[in-house]
């Protein structure tokens, strides 16, 4: 069998390239997993935390506001709300600004919620790349360690054998862990934060025409 020029060398690269990731892959493994158990604990309090808005109460608002077109009654019956805070912030400067006419309201009122709404996506890009790339991590440490595993056992060593495929066997375990759980998270808020920003958008287009 004919052997490349070179390609020994390649290989013997190879090896030491992957084998050299054994420690930075084990190290980002458990600080995912870490990070991924600390947003489970913050889902958790925000769940407890959680302002539940009913429709009986959002009608009761959109009544109000057509009733009392009066940009302070409308700060009014907000700040009275069990809205929650930043949203009472955001739709008291849509009702308490008396300086743009409507169109200008309307922009202002639109970018108010677009901030609303990258704050919310800003709270779900680190749960999503968990999600997304904890796998892969998982899979490299799984890879990893089945070079030697395989080396152990062409020398008939099963104890390393051994060894090698449990470290990857709970690299894998644990990378599919962290994926569900960010997973999970990200679906539980992006559902949350959807509702929210669509009471908040309702709110905010009522008022607007109120006050036109």
């Amino acid at each position: 069998m004919t052997t490349i020029p070179g390609s020994d060398l390649l290989t013997s690269a190879l090896h030491i390239i992957s084998q050299s990731l054994v420690l930075p892959v084990t190290i980002f493994l458990f600080l995912v997993m870490a990070y991924a158990i600390i947003e489970l604990g913050g889902l958790l309090a925000e769940y407890f935390g959680r302002i539940t808005i009913e429709p009986d109460e959002i009608e009761s608002l959109l009544n109000g506001f057509a009733e009392n077109k009066n940009p302070t009654k409308i700060i009014e019956l907000v700040n009275s709300s069990n809205l929650p805070d930043n949203y009472k912030i955001i739709l008291s400067k849509i009702a308490g600004n008396n300086v743009m006419d409507g169109k200008s309201r309307e922009i202002f009122a639109r970018k108010l919620i677009e901030h609303e709404e990258a704050r919310a996506s800003k709270s779900l890009e680190k749960t999503d790349i968990i999600a997304k790339i904890a796998p892969a991590i998982g899979l490299m440490g799984t890879l990893i360690p089945l070079g030697p595993g395989l080396e152990a056992l062409g020398n008939g060593d099963i104890t390393t054998l051994a060894q090698h495929l449990t470290t990857a066997f709970d690299a894998a375990i644990t990378g599919l862990a962290a994926a569900s759980i960010g997973f999970t998270i990200s679906k539980v808020r992006r559902r949350w934060y959807e509702d929210q920003i669509s009471t908040l958008d309702a709110l905010a287009e009522s008022i607007l025409e109120v006050l036109k």
